[in-house]
């Protein structure tokens, strides 16, 4: 990904929605979305790595930290794709993959990232959005984040042909580019 710097001051959100290697392919394809990384957050164990996530006992989930440029895209709209390529009534899984790791997380890093994922939350709850299920994703305060180890950063791109990219990472990238086709990036 070449990464264009922002016209304005950039933001950062830091979301978990399952396997961060879903949501980092999709992020990287998002108009105003200026860099994209894997990594972990929401736990207690400093410096984690990944096998250690995996155990469930460090606490972490698995998260992506998007930097972006709101004069092109705001955090309400990340929050709506977000929404879009996973299941937030599920907790502590997406489909297979089970575990706390991949929860459902919005980390706020400001208040009005709080306030504002509280009102899409309330939002998606009114209007019945899934069906009468709850919607489980976890709301806290900004947590450290910590990268992921390299060979996790933009996996789907080298590993496109692996059997999980296939069957899990590349149906949610084209869920994404077919409901928000309009706000691709031009090389997506």
């Amino acid at each position: 990904m070449v990464n264009t710097p922002p016209t304005t001051a950039a933001e950062i959100a830091v979301l978990g929605g399952g396997c961060f290697w879903c949501l980092d392919a999709v992020y990287r394809r998002l108009r105003g979305v200026v860099d994209v990384e894997a990594g972990y957050a929401g736990g207690a164990t400093p410096q984690p790595t990944y096998e250690a996530v995996c155990t469930g006992r460090t606490g972490h989930a698995e998260v992506v930290r998007i930097t972006f440029d709101p004069q092109e895209v705001s955090f309400r709209e990340l929050l709506e794709v977000f929404f879009t390529i996973h299941d937030p009534t599920t907790r502590d899984r997406q489909g297979n993959d089970v575990g706390t790791q991949y929860r459902s997380l919005i980390v706020a890093q400001s208040d009005a990232q709080r306030r504002i994922a509280a009102e899409v939350i309330g939002a998606l709850a009114r209007e019945d959005v899934f069906g009468g299920k709850a919607i489980v994703t976890e709301l806290i305060a900004a947590a450290p984040f910590h990268p992921a180890e390299t060979h996790h950063q933009d996996y789907f791109a080298h590993h496109d042909s692996q059997p999980y990219c296939t069957f899990v990472v590349a149906p949610k990238v084209a869920k994404f580019r077919q409901k928000f086709a309009d706000r691709l990036k031009a090389s997506a």
